[in-house]
């Protein structure tokens, strides 16, 4: 019988699937998506090379698992946040200062090269992800717009707009922040 390094199964896999994570962003912070495998996957990871297949079935399925976990911690954090204050401007504000700041830790920008390169299932599957992100921003500037304190007439423009804007990260982040403000009419 294998060994486990918890008190039960159900706590040994998260802690190993943990691992994989960890292994998965380190190795992504290195190269390319193309240069993950399951193999290097499980050598950083300091499992054995059939024993990550118990978890994932190939890189795909850790990448959207990846997503998958990323995703809801970013959320649960940014809605924690969120929720010190009712005013659709400060509420903006937290939501871009999240994005920037911890975006770069959940999301890692792997972008299209790479969200492109998967099965059309697996995007779907990361599609989901994004469009729960969005939906926080959406509530955000509904919330604003209904109140009268943003000028958006359509949140859906509204919100790519503003993502593509929060996506450019080698502007000052007080820059990025006051121009979605102004963008919005909240300024």
């Amino acid at each position: 019988m294998p060994r486990i390094a918890a008190e039960n199964v159900p706590e040994h896999r998260r802690l190993v699937r943990e691992r994989i994570f960890a292994a998965f962003a380190e190795l992504m912070a290195e190269g390319s998506y193309d240069a993950v495998s399951m193999s290097k996957l499980a050598q950083r990871a300091e499992i054995g090379r059939t024993a990550i297949y118990h978890h994932f079935k190939d890189r795909d399925a850790v990448m959207v698992a990846f997503a998958t976990h990323e995703t809801s911690e970013y959320v649960t954090s940014l809605q924690a946040q969120l929720a010190a204050s009712e005013q659709p401007t400060e509420r903006l504000r937290i939501y871009v200062r999240n994005h920037l700041t911890l975006g770069e830790k959940f999301h890692m920008g792997f972008g299209p090269q790479v969200y492109g390169g998967l099965p059309e299932e697996a995007r779907q599957e990361i599609r989901e992800h994004v469009v729960a992100v969005e939906q926080v921003l959406a509530e955000i500037l509904e919330q604003g717009a209904e109140q009268g304190v943003f000028a958006v007439t359509d949140v859906d423009a509204t919100l790519a707009l503003v993502h593509a804007v929060l996506g450019t990260r080698n502007l000052p982040a007080d820059r990025i922040e006051e121009f979605v403000l102004r963008a919005v009419g909240a300024l």
